[in-house]
């Protein structure tokens, strides 16, 4: 057991396999593009692999940490026990105090007292019909007996589908290295937040092109950003607008890969066309089947939801993983599907699919691993040689001990053009 990702759950053991099995996929694709050296499958030390999913509290901006969750995102005891929010957003701290009734001015004692006469079932289904976030903290017992616990653990950890609307597929110019193998490959990321971000930043380090658009009107986290940003372009691009649609149908008309962290249909709805020639990557928090599936989510409601909360607490207190280990986790797996899809495509074997990684399923796997040890002790910070300094900014480095930093550093949010370089 890793003293970094020091947990009741395995949470090194998924860890080290997430990302191996993104390490054992280049790998591959290194194997299909030419002959394959020794050491041709990217290593990842304990240490890389801890620093990487403990990326937030390693991160320094000036010198200082950054505070990974605002004032209303925790626990808040309701009636009848203990809900999670989610608030760290401008839109969603709005949404969550006009589903309780309060004003902007609210402070975290108003909202507490506020909710704590209400119960734990009503704010969750009355926050996720007002576009809200939370959820109701359940045992892995209850979870697991909910139509949303069962759809979400079903189904391989990595989700594979074929489109069957198309024979069509597009194989990238691959001009790969051994060190870059993904250089030539067009990576469009409609991501937000952590995993989405975590998958194609590993997709940058591997020498991919990856162009990130963002609404204008919702700017990301300065500190996710930053964090995760890494190896990317940054682009904004309103596609609640017909001229903002067409910008991004022309990006998709020589995109090798799209990855998106919309909730399952968000993307049908701004009206995009939907290409099967382009490889789709997806990453949702509760997954496309079940009642869940049109549900925003983040991974603390996806702990608090499936039980972990309850697992990793310590005496009467709901607790929480060292990192925010199905964000990470999800992320590498995500782009282990995409990688290896990609080396489908390359050896003349490939098909149009859609990759998907919910945090669920992801929480699920975890939760049926082996390895429990509720008498761990606390989770210690990795050591100094695991983050590099780039200006005003320091951050862990790559997880795979093949590479010092990334590509770049991240790029000021939204300071690019929307067009492939």
């Amino acid at each position: 057991m890793s003293v970094w990702l020091a947990a009741t759950l395995p949470v090194a053991t998924i860890a080290a396999e997430s990302v191996g099995a993104l390490g054992t996929a280049v790998g591959r694709l290194r194997g299909v593009l030419g002959p394959s050296p020794t050491g041709a499958v990217p290593t990842a030390s304990a240490e890389r692999i801890a620093a990487s999913f403990m990326g937030d509290s390693m991160l320094r901006l000036d010198g200082a940490p950054v505070r990974p969750f605002a004032d209303l995102s925790g626990f808040f005891r309701v009636s009848d026990g203990w809900v999670r929010t989610h608030a760290n957003y401008p839109h969603h701290r709005t949404a969550l105090l006009e589903t309780v009734g309060l004003d902007e001015n609210c402070g975290t004692d108003e909202f507490a007292a506020r909710v704590a006469g209400i119960a734990a079932a009503e704010l969750e289904w009355s926050c996720a019909q007002n576009g809200a976030l939370a959820v109701q903290v359940r045992t892995e017992d209850q979870w697991s007996a909910e139509p949303a616990g069962t759809a979400a653990g079903s189904g391989p950890v990595i989700a594979r589908s074929d489109d069957t609307g198309s024979a069509m597929y597009r194989v990238p110019e691959f001009r790969g290295t051994t060190a870059a193998p993904l250089a030539g490959v067009r990576v469009l990321d409609l991501t937000r937040v952590i995993a989405g971000p975590v998958a194609t930043r590993a997709l940058a380090l591997f020498g991919a092109e990856v162009l990130r658009i963002d609404p204008p009107h919702r700017p990301e986290i300065t500190w996710q950003h930053r964090e995760n940003g890494q190896g990317k372009r940054s682009a904004t691009v309103d596609m609640s607008t017909r001229e903002g649609r067409a910008v991004v149908n022309r990006l998709l008309e020589s995109a090798d890969v799209l990855v998106a962290g919309y909730r399952p249909g968000a993307l049908e709805r701004f009206g995009l066309e939907h290409r099967a020639d382009v490889l789709h990557g997806r990453v949702s928090a509760w997954g496309t089947r079940g009642p869940w599936s049109g549900r925003r989510g983040f991974d603390s409601l996806v702990q608090a939801a499936t039980g972990i909360s309850v697992l990793e607490g310590r005496g009467g207190e709901l607790g929480r993983l060292p990192a925010q280990a199905l964000d990470h986790a999800s992320g590498y797996l995500l782009a282990a599907g995409i990688v290896s899809e990609l080396a489908d495509r390359a050896s003349g074997f490939g098909s149009p699919a859609t990759v998907e990684v919910p945090l669920a399923r992801t929480a699920a796997w975890l939760l049926r691993s082996p390895g429990r040890d509720p008498d761990h002790g606390p989770a210690e910070t990795p050591p100094p040689n695991c983050v590099v300094t780039n200006g005003r900014v320091t951050a862990a480095r790559p997880v795979f001990d093949d590479f010092a930093d990334y590509p770049f550093p991240a790029r000021p949010w939204g300071a690019d053009e929307a067009v492939w370089s």
